[in-house]
């Protein structure tokens, strides 16, 4: 089984300082905002496959083309 990945920086302020906490799985510490936050994967959307579809069909959600109608 493979490592899960870690943030590239805070969500907060954007600062590459990031620990993991001690706080559980997913738990992460920004030393320059001083604030802590849990990243969780909660799954894979069924509706982003239709958007990728209609991204490559050059149509926006409602199924029309979205250059400036």
């Amino acid at each position: 089984m493979s490592e899960r990945a870690a943030p590239f920086y805070c969500p907060y302020c954007g600062d590459e300082d990031l620990r993991p906490s001690e706080q559980g799985h997913g738990a992460w510490e920004c030393a320059a905002c001083n604030r802590a936050f849990q990243l969780k994967f909660l799954g894979l959307l069924a509706r982003g496959l239709q958007r990728g579809r209609d991204a490559l069909d050059g149509l926006d959600g409602n199924g029309t083309e979205g250059k400036g109608i």
